[in-house]
């Protein structure tokens, strides 16, 4: 079981590497350049070119059945679930093969009335209990994923 983090954009990396650490998991911090990764044993930087969805492309390329992805990209959610793994968003949300297409309905219904003016603004900023429930989700999908074999 290894982790991949969608790192250019993720407010989470320091509560992966506190539960990497504690399960004795790689982590694989992908990203097109511009984030500091740790210098330690089972964090791996990994730099992709330049270009829209090259992150998502490494991570959807190398994630395998145990594996977890931590992603607000519902799209690279759902490539991730398909191949056998979990994914996690920043906040806790975590997409499975139940959840993953009403997700990626509502990204998309959202994606067309922002397109056409219908709503403008983003989505709410992102909270302390963000970051708990965040936590939870992840170390409940380490646990998890061992259970059913994914451990290394």
């Amino acid at each position: 079981m290894e982790i991949y983090i969608d790192a250019d954009a993720c407010p989470v990396k320091e509560e992966v590497y506190r539960v990497a650490r504690r399960y004795a998991l790689t982590v694989h911090v992908v990203s097109n350049g511009g984030v500091r990764v740790p210098a330690e044993p089972g964090l791996r930087n990994v730099i992709v070119e330049g270009g829209l969805d090259r992150a998502d492309d490494w991570i959807a390329e190398h994630i395998a059945a145990g594996d977890i992805a931590v992603t607000a990209d519902i799209p690279l959610a759902d490539r991730c679930v398909k191949r056998g793994a979990r994914a996690i968003a920043p906040d806790g949300r975590v997409y499975t093969e139940a959840t993953i297409g009403a997700a990626l309905a509502t990204r998309n219904l959202m994606t067309s009335l922002r397109e056409t003016g219908t709503i403008t603004g983003g989505g709410r900023p992102f909270a302390k209990q963000d970051r708990s429930r965040f936590l939870n989700a992840l170390d409940a999908a380490v646990q998890a994923s061992r259970r059913q074999g994914g451990a290394t």
